[in-house]
């Protein structure tokens, strides 16, 4: 059976959440294809994320240990390039990450592999896999195949897949690697100073505005009526452009993708293809434009062509 290797990613003993969502990228592929799923830790103490990691997808854990208590990216190129060598993976999935920016393209440079970043869907064409990421400063979407590739390489963007629930019973294995000794030093990590605004990607209730709303002035009001609806209220990128709501705010590709989001009622907002790209996941979009023809409502569960200050209007009659 050929397999799926994930890379673990983690900071300060703290498994990140985008390899969790990795994990459930790699089991949608694994039921389309029937593949195994295997994902690689390398850390100091490996087994602390057996736990974490032990997901209904996952096959198959591989610890190594590594000495090092920091990423440091010529270990990992050198480490996970010999894991490939040996398991031969046919997909190798990891987050669109700092770090993975530090070994990823190298290592697909070095063996020769096909190699996708920042992709935000993945499928498959017969037995071809299929990579869908942004092009064009984001204004188009391209599918990737890798024509005699017998090994892909891909980053992931991450708050695009769901997180799997429930628990499984992994084979933990573990892999003894040749450690490279590094050539750049590891001095600290800073951490990027929070926004102090609400992180839009955990919330489940949505309101975002667009170009529609007309001026400034006319968010004061969406923001009551979002916070009176009990959703967060979000914007399109002429939105944040304009500054009239934080970056923090911005639903698609070049802002947020609201993974978690359950319902996104999206106002004034004609549909550009970064803006469906980071929510035409969410299971129920509500569509509010005078334009009939808006292609927002290509992917909306639920349209109507008015004024989006009318059905506002009618919304707070409703709430309050």
């Amino acid at each position: 059976m050929s397999e799926i290797l994930v890379v673990a990613e983690h900071r300060h003993g703290e498994l990140a959440v985008s390899t969790l969502e990795v994990i459930a990228a790699a089991g949608e592929l694994k039921k389309k294809n029937n593949m195994a799923v295997v994902v690689a830790v390398l850390a100091q103490e490996p087994s602390t994320f057996t736990d974490q990691l032990s997901v209904p997808s996952v096959d198959e854990i591989v610890n190594v240990k590594v000495p090092l208590g920091e990423f440091q990216n010529d270990n990992y190129e050198a480490i996970i390039g010999q894991l490939i060598v040996k398991r031969n993976p046919a997909v190798v999935l990891v987050p669109h990450s700092v770090d993975s920016w530090g070994y990823a393209p190298s290592l697909a440079a070095r063996y020769g592999y096909g190699f996708a970043t920042d992709v935000f869907a993945l499928s498959y064409d017969g037995d071809e896999l299929i990579a869908t990421r942004a092009a064009y400063s984001e204004k188009m979407q391209v599918e990737l195949d890798f024509p005699g590739k017998e090994t892909i390489l891909i980053t992931l963007r991450g708050n695009i897949f769901k997180l799997e629930e429930g628990s499984s019973s992994p084979v933990i294995t573990s892999f003894d690697a040749s450690f490279v000794p590094a050539r750049t030093d590891h001095h600290r990590f800073v951490e990027p100073e929070s926004t102090g605004d609400v992180d839009i990607t955990q919330s489940e209730l949505i309101l975002s505005v667009g170009r529609g709303v007309g001026e400034e002035n006319n968010i004061e009001s969406f923001r009551e009526l979002s916070d009176l609806m009990g959703f967060t209220l979000g914007c399109s990128r002429p939105i944040a452009d304009s500054g009239w709501l934080p970056k923090s705010r911005q639903v698609g590709q070049s802002g947020k993708t609201v993974s978690n989001c359950n319902i996104y009622i999206a106002m004034g907002i004609s549909g550009s293809v970064q803006h469906m790209a980071g929510m035409k996941h969410v299971p129920n979009i509500i569509a509010v434009n005078t334009d009939p023809e808006a292609s927002v409502f290509s992917i909306a569960h639920y349209g109507v062509v008015a004024d989006m200050f009318d059905i506002a209007e009618e919304l707070r009659n409703q709430f309050e």
